[in-house]
């Protein structure tokens, strides 16, 4: 095999970054010489807006045939809706309701604006089973914890996205729903055997794989049983053995960001990306900033370990033949319609009231605000888009004297609004202080609603999304339907 060959087999497996909303020469020459493709992040500046957007995927698609992927959940995961909050509920809310259809009609119109801005492979939908309340990095990302629920919804978010032409991923395999550490920081542990797995962490990936899911993401885990204490991304017998073996997924295989410290903070990214590879990985997500000096690196990385007989010739050949297969599969185009309506549909169904709504008025409602995750990012979230300013005190962190909040809520009705508050015992303590002063108040949760205070009213939205918002407005009489 020429330089030239192995070179072209090396960039077929990369899915790099780059930052703008134009494509830096750099990626259009790594194209023209065949690069697997691109992943497009909202804080890169890659998704300026749906006409950009869909120019900068033209313009990609001018240099080569790339794979050209996004994070786009729908729910508190949104890169499309970055700048206001995503119309479409996310797992959360979509499980709550326990529709397949809903969630696949959602999902068909998800990939159609997918499509339509020129992505083809999504990364969704999270097939997690989220049985840790205080999991960092899942909890409204995820269907529910019951395993049978996730995989009915697993396998309609595929078919939907899958109809609008678009590929769905699933993710996090083997699963990252009874984690306690967020993988971008550390590597997890999951401590399960194979039986448990079985009948839990897998049914929804089986359900997946069954509809015809077109990519499965592997997470940066450590399950002992099955991964020889190492991240799953990087062991060959979680992907090789268990993924294609055991579970028979024959499509792609995407590593989850190999940036994370999960995958590479103990060996750097080239090396991670050489594992992956020998693990069986066929694409791999580099992460936000890995730009050209990176991916140079990481190629020269993969070039000398089948030089040097670590890594397969011919495992390096059968990642790129799949992806040649995905890209195939990816030609005709998207055929789906966005559906306008169906984000607000699912919200309104979501959304659960218990309790007392405060009395017709101008209510002051206080949001506490909890610190996101890295997978969420900065996304706009809350009633603020339905409120005058002056009927809204935001509480970021900062001290507060509840006596003021009070004072400021005298006469009027009281709305307090959370997020996760479950595992914000600053949250917790001073909704329970108000609630001590006004026990009118209604709580407005948009997380996962573990956490139930003695309050006259409680809504929960499943999520944070503009449409989870908007239902829990609504019923607030913030606004109109």
């Amino acid at each position: 095999m020429t330089a030239s060959d192995l070179g072209r087999l090396a960039r077929a497996a990369l899915l790099v970054p780059f930052p703008g909303p134009t494509a830096p020469r750099w990626v259009l020459d790594h194209l023209e010489r065949g690069l697997g493709g691109v992943t497009l992040f909202a804080i890169n500046g890659n998704v300026p807006g749906n006409t950009a957007l869909a120019a900068l995927t033209a313009e990609l698609r001018k240099a080569g045939d790339p794979v050209i992927t996004i994070d786009e959940e729908g729910g508190d995961v949104t890169r499309l809706a970055h700048t206001t909050g995503s119309p479409y509920p996310g797992n959360a809310a979509l499980g709550a309701v326990d529709d397949p259809e809903l969630t696949r009609r959602v999902h068909r119109s998800l990939g159609a604006e997918l499509a339509g801005v020129g992505v083809n492979l999504n990364f969704a939908p999270s097939v997690d089973v989220n049985t840790a309340d205080d999991n960092p990095v899942i909890g409204t990302r995820a269907f529910g914890s019951d395993p049978v629920l996730v995989a009915r919804h697993a396998a309609a978010a595929t078919a939907g996205l899958q109809e609008a032409g678009v590929a769905a991923c699933a993710k996090h395999f083997p699963g990252h729903g009874a984690t306690r550490e967020d993988s971008h920081l550390s590597v997890p542990i999951v401590d399960a055997d194979l039986e448990l797995l079985d009948r839990r962490e897998l049914v929804p990936f089986r359900a997946a794989i069954e509809a015809g899911v077109k990519a499965v993401m592997t997470a940066h885990l450590n399950v002992p049983a099955i991964t020889d204490g190492q991240p799953a991304t990087l062991s060959h017998a979680a992907i090789t053995g268990l993924l294609r073996g055991r579970l028979g997924h024959d499509g792609v295989v995407v590593t989850d960001a190999l940036d994370m410290r999960g995958a590479s903070g103990e060996i750097g990214i080239p090396e991670a990306a050489v594992r992956a590879l020998n693990a069986g990985a066929d694409l791999l997500c580099l992460g936000s900033q890995e730009y050209e000096d990176s991916v140079r690196a990481i190629l020269d990385a993969i070039v000398a370990a089948v030089r040097s007989g670590r890594l397969a010739e011919e495992r390096l050949a059968e990642a790129a033949e799949r992806t040649e297969r995905l890209k195939a599969w990816l030609a005709p185009g998207g055929a789906g319609t966005v559906d306008a309506a169906v984000g607000m549909e699912a919200a309104r169904r979501a959304v659960r009231l218990s309790g007392e709504l405060p009395e017709a008025g101008s209510p002051l409602v206080i949001e506490l605000h909890a610190p996101g995750n890295i997978a969420v990012g900065p996304v706009p979230w809350g009633l603020g888009p339905w409120l005058p300013a002056a009927d809204l005190v935001r509480v970021d962190g900062d001290p507060v004297d509840p006596a003021d909040l009070l004072e400021r809520a005298n006469g009027r009705p009281l709305v307090l609004v959370v997020r996760d508050a479950h595992r914000d015992a600053g949250q917790r303590e001073l909704v329970s202080t108000l609630l001590a002063g006004r026990s009118d108040a209604v709580v407005v949760e948009m997380g996962l609603p573990v956490w139930r205070p003695e309050s006259a009213g409680f809504i929960a939205t499943y999520g944070a999304a503009y449409a989870n918002g908007r239902a829990a407005a609504e019923l607030l009489g913030l606004a109109g339907e």
